[in-house]
Order: structure tokens, then C-alpha cells, then sequence
């Protein structure tokens, strides 16, 4: 029998993705997007099933719509299962530069949006006695890096909450994992491919796909229940170097800021011709 999932930015990337998968499986999935329409264009796209699926607006930045939006869920499907906060915001800026309006978009969106989505869960699972909460956070949120300091903060604080809301549900039964993937291709990397601040983002040996992130999470995450992964688990171990001694980074960050300059202008020329 499958389980119920609660998924947030379903309308592209990632979590589109997942719930595609979960549908496929025989789970049933409340899928959410702030963009209602390019929700309901995925859906129509890869042919989601109707009779377990449903399809809701959800601006993960409200509180309220976290009240109004979950309760929508739990009457459909009578419990949830799984929480996955997947919505996210890349906006690359240097940190003298950053538009306000961006400081606090990230912040409410990766940050607030997940300790939202995390709290109303927890509040339906735990007089359940089971129950998991899978927040997806980043190798940014393990190594500071240049160009993303903002988004970095964010998901540093979304590693930190999600670790410590386990040690605190675990013993009431719900599980909470944070999931730290290095740069995944999907939409919201491609729109940074012409922001020169988000250069560390495309650096390294290569830039991980959609199905090793679905494997992680479908053989890895949900079977295991770890506190926190890390995608791929070699370059977190030298993200945590870097982490333990900043002085590494100044060091180090020449060569990965190259790499990735290299590769966003080879991806701007492919995009080009």
C-alpha cells in the first residue's frame, strides 16, 4: 500500500520529479507550487493521475497558507506520510551587492518556507507516533562559498533546524533528514547561467542529475531515515574541511570560481548556437 506524500515546488525541477515518480510507484502525492499554472501544466504534462494526486496553490512564505493548504491535505487523503519541502531560491549576488529584495526572498523561502512546512507536519505526526520530514537543504549549507552568501545562510540554518528538530521528534516518532545535494541541473540553475556571482555553482568535476538526486532520496533517504545525506558524500567530506578551516577557502575557491566560469561559458555558447 503506498503512503501519502506532501510535496512543495511541484511545478518544475526537482520535486516535479519526485512526484512523477511517487505517482508511478502507487503513493499519493498533494503536490504544491506558488505557480498554480505551471503546476497544473505539469501535471497535464506527465500525465499524473488524477484519482491520487491533488493540486494546490501554496506560497510557502505564509504561514497561514501552511494552516489552510496542509488541512486541505489531510482531508483528501486522511493523514500524511511525508513532508518534503523542496521549494527553493537560487539568486546568486556578492555580498556587497545583494538587492534586498533577494536577501529576503531566500530567506523566507528556504528558511521560513521549510520551518513553516516542518512545524505544521510535526504537529500532524507526532500525535500519530510516525511520521518523516525531508528538507532539502545543500553542500552550501556545509561549505561557505563566494557569490552565494545569502543562499549559503539559508541553507546552512536549514541543515542546523532540520538536525536539531530531529534530536526532538525522533523519540516521538517522526523523523526529519536533511538532504545536501551539490549543484543539481535544473531550472533554477539554469537561471543563473548568465549571473556571474553564481559561477561556484557551476564549478566542480560535474553537476549532478535529476536521477541520482531521486535515487537518494527514493533508496537512501525514505528507506533509512538518516539525519542528513550528502550528494555526492566525497565532495561533502571536503566541503567539511573547508568548513572547519575557513582559511582553506581563499585557497581553494580560485580554482573552483575558474572551473565554473568555464563551464557557465561553455553552456552560454551551447545556448548560443
Amino acid at each position: 500500500m503506498g503512503q501519502n506524500f506532501f510535496l512543495t515546488g511541484c511545478g518544475s525541477g526537482m520535486a516535479q520529479r519526485l512526484t512523477t515518480t511517487l505517482l508511478a510507484r502507487g503513493d499519493s502525492v498533494f503536490a504544491t507550487d506558488v505557480n498554480l499554472e505551471a503546476l497544473n501544466r505539469a501535471a497535464e504534462d506527465r500525465g499524473w493521475p488524477k484519482d491520487r494526486v491533488r493540486l494546490a496553490k501554496l506560497d510557502v512564505t505564509s504561514s497561514a497558507a501552511w494552516e489552510t493548504v496542509f488541512a486541505e491535505a489531510v482531508a483528501a487523503f486522511g493523514h500524511i506520510d511525508v513532508t518534503m519541502n523542496i521549494a527553493g531560491l537560487l539568486m546568486a549576488s556578492w555580498a556587497d551587492a545583494s538587492p534586498l529584495r533577494e536577501i529576503d526572498a531566500q530567506i523566507d523561502v528556504n528558511l521560513k518556507g521549510v520551518i513553516y512546512g516542518s512545524r505544521i507536519s510535526a504537529q500532524h505526526m507526532v500525535p500519530r507516533g510516525k511520521g518523516h520530514i525531508v528538507n532539502i537543504a545543500s553542500i552550501a549549507g556545509i561549505v561557505p562559498a563566494p557569490g552565494l552568501s545569502t543562499y549559503c545562510a539559508t541553507k546552512y540554518a536549514v541543515r542546523a533546524y532540520s538536525i536539531a528538530a530531529a534530536f526532538e521528534l525522533r523519540p516521538k516518532g517522526v523523523y526529519v533528514t536533511a538532504v545536501c545535494p551539490a549543484s543539481i541541473q535544473t531550472p533554477m540553475l539554469d537561471n543563473q547561467l548568465h549571473n556571474d556571482a553564481a559561477e561556484m555553482f557551476y564549478s566542480g568535476f560535474r553537476i549532478l542529475t535529476l536521477d541520482e538526486i531521486e535515487d537518494a532520496i527514493l533508496n537512501r533517504v525514505l528507506v533509512k531515515r538518516p539525519y542528513e545525506i550528502h550528494i555526492p558524500r566525497w565532495k561533502s567530506k571536503l566541503a567539511r574541511i573547508v568548513d572547519r578551516h575557513p582559511f582553506i577557502g581563499p585557497l581553494m575557491a580560485p580554482i573552483y570560481q575558474r572551473s565554473g566560469r568555464k563551464r557557465q561559458e561553455a553552456r552560454r555558447k551551447a545556448g548560443a548556437s
